[in-house]
């Protein structure tokens, strides 16, 4: 891979950032982080991901509880009318789980693939805590069908990381953290070393975060407002979205990317506490979209099912903005993004996001 960084603003109108690949199409991935009690702002641990996918108008729906499963409220992706595979979720009892892709860990078997989303809605309606979701993994048949990060936290301060493959897994606790907060994309620490992607996010999201995780005051809207809406790329050391004279900026690298479907912040329970988890939602793109506050028992109709093909309001209407943030539609168009279009929907999506979390 090389990158090329072209800037010419004193002789052309437009500046443009162009990061080229060897043509290679760009695999699908999440960026990621868990932050302990100990490291948030409110002392209660979070759960984020940034989730990018080909499954796009996501929604959010609420499961309700049986004699021996766990109420739930989960993102799941357009059509899926029986909610077979949540892509984060939350439950009554105080556990959530995320995951990242990975592509660094043992190969996936070839009969038996892509179950994560299955994993996770088995977990949600069974587990209570970190350790619940640990021997899950032990009791699952062999070849399980997963390559993920899954990302657990409780209403008992666990909060952990379970780097997953067909056969096993390694597990990382927040708390053997120096400093309470862990950080995924789409490579796993146990994997192949030098193998996967989302290198260049990761560093983004550990430099847009830092100073937060330094004075241990990480906040959800840290994660939706500032990680999930930067064009910060660590390896040029640029902002692509802080320079108002640049136009179009190549999507490469960044947390927010073309493939970004949701933004998805769950807020646990503080250690010995009795707070109602919050999960904070942006579905569509996050960088044009805004905050609507569920829990694992209430699901706002903006973020649920009602709209044609089983999607919601919230992805039909974020799809309209990403078209104006993405307009050029033929050949390589998709790559290209036109921040005068999306700079004022950002202030204003993100005047809402603001005032869903003051009204929390």
């Amino acid at each position: 891979m090389f990158f090329h960084y072209i800037c010419t603003m004193k002789r052309l109108p437009i500046a443009i950032v162009l990061l080229a690949t060897t043509g290679a199409p760009a695999a699908l991935g999440c960026t990621s982080m868990i932050v302990g009690a100990q490291a948030s702002a409110s002392g209660r641990p979070l759960l984020w991901k940034h989730r990018d996918s080909s499954g796009d108008m996501n929604f959010v729906e609420h499961t309700a509880a049986t004699d021996t499963t766990h109420a739930f409220s989960a993102l799941y992706n357009g059509g899926d009318s029986l909610l077979t595979q949540a892509w984060a979720g939350v439950n009554d009892a105080g556990f959530a789980i995320m995951n990242t892709a990975s592509y660094n860990l043992a190969p996936d078997t070839a009969r038996l693939r892509d179950r994560e989303g299955i994993v996770m809605t088995l977990a949600l309606r069974k587990c209570t805590d970190a350790d619940d979701f640990a021997r899950l993994l032990d009791t699952l048949p062999r070849p399980m069908g997963v390559q993920a990060n899954f990302g657990v936290i409780d209403a008992h301060g666990g909060a952990a990381y379970f780097e997953t493959h067909d056969h096993g897994y390694r597990r990382y606790d927040v708390n053997e953290s120096p400093d309470g907060v862990l950080i995924r994309t789409n490579y796993s620490i146990s994997g192949t070393d030098g193998m996967g992607m989302g290198y260049i996010r990761y560093l983004n999201a550990e430099h847009l975060a830092a100073e937060a995780i330094k004075e241990r005051r990480v906040t959800p809207a840290l994660l939706t407002e500032v990680l999930s809406r930067s064009f910060y790329h660590s390896l040029l050391g640029i902002d692509c979205s802080a320079d108002t004279t640049v136009r179009w900026v190549v999507d490469q690298d960044f947390i927010p990317r073309h493939s970004s479907v949701a933004s998805i912040v769950i807020e646990g329970t503080a250690p010995g506490g009795e707070e109602e988890p919050r999960m904070w939602t942006v579905v569509g793109y996050p960088a044009a979209g805004h905050v609507v506050r569920a829990t694992a028992l209430h699901v706002p109709d903006e973020l649920r099912p009602t709209m044609p093909g089983f999607t919601s309001p919230a992805a039909v209407e974020n799809k309209k903005l990403m078209k104006r943030v993405f307009p050029i539609e033929a050949g390589s168009g998709q790559r290209y993004i036109d921040m005068d279009a999306l700079r004022p929907i950002m202030i204003s999506e993100h005047k809402k996001s603001m005032k869903a979390y003051e009204n929390k």
